[in-house]
């Protein structure tokens, strides 16, 4: 045999192999497993804006009795190592992502759509923190606990491959946190309402969306293994909006100065997370 004449074997053998990958039946119901790790994927820029007037607009400025900014110190996206700005912050908490799913395609040709609805148990945690000049911190702790998504996806055929996009509404569980090492004003949540578990978080259901990516390979007639890379963003700020009152402190706090009822505080930045899975897949 000529080097032509393997060469033209070859390629006739790697097209059987893909004609017979692309002619895997795409069409029909599944249910899947998957781990991996979650983290959040706040931008580091993330900061605590205020509302001192209390009129739902969170763009003011927390001032002293003599006129200066009483946050100067600054922002830090993390969790605060003490009371003051320059020891820093530790970094957010990645986490598990443990789940399963079920759904449902249709194949035209190399094409494939579909839906589906996906479980998983998360366990990551997102900080910010706010500096002021007593010196004291302020810290927003926010902890994915359990997402829900309601998602389509659609793909193309490749041998035995199915490379897809998938997007779509979500649920989310999230626990919500406020620690401050400032003792003389009162801190209260505006719009709590769920029980505070063992860690002092509360836990709050919030709707968002989900999008990604990924890819599945049949290794079975009736199974495949696969890898995602999902992004997912809630917006909770409003439910971990935090109102600073007078408590123990003098009428000439910062807090106060403005509206003696106190002064609410909101993170600036929705929840982003990041997932990477691994996932097992039994088609019927």
């Amino acid at each position: 045999m000529n080097g032509r004449t393997a060469f033209v074997l070859g390629a006739v053998l790697c097209l059987g192999v893909a004609d017979i990958g692309e002619a895997q039946e795409w069409t029909g119901g599944y249910v899947a497993g998957s781990v991996g790790g979650v983290f959040p994927g706040t931008a580091d820029t993330e900061s605590v804006n205020f509302d001192t007037t209390l009129d739902g607009t969170f763009t003011d400025t927390v001032t002293t009795l003599a006129g200066a900014n009483a946050f100067s110190p600054g922002f830090c996206g993390g969790l605060a190592v003490n009371a003051t700005a320059a020891a820093g912050c530790t970094d957010d908490e990645r986490g598990l992502d443990v789940g399963g799913r079920a759904g449902y395609d249709w194949q035209w040709g190399r094409m494939v759509a579909g839906g589906l609805v996906d479980l998983s148990r998360q366990d990551s945690t997102d900080y910010v923190t706010a500096f002021s000049t007593t010196p004291a911190f302020y810290t927003f702790a926010r902890r994915s606990q359990m997402s829900l998504g309601i998602r389509g996806r659609a793909g193309v055929v490749a041998g035995p491959a199915l490379v897809y996009g998938t997007a779509g509404p979500a649920w989310a569980r999230i626990g919500q946190r406020f620690t401050s090492s400032n003792t003389a004003n009162a801190f209260v949540p505006v719009e709590q309402t769920a029980e505070v578990d063992d860690d002092g978080f509360a836990g709050e259901s919030v709707w968002g969306y989900q999008a990604g990516g990924g890819a599945e390979v049949r290794v079975a007639a009736h199974m495949t293994i696969g890898a995602e890379y999902l992004y997912a963003n809630f917006d909770n700020r409003e439910v971990s909006t935090i109102r600073s009152t007078r408590g123990t402190a003098p009428a000439t706090n910062p807090f106060v100065l403005t509206n003696p009822a106190g002064t609410d505080l909101r993170r600036t930045d929705a929840l982003r997370l990041h997932a990477v899975r691994a996932m097992l897949s039994i088609r019927f």
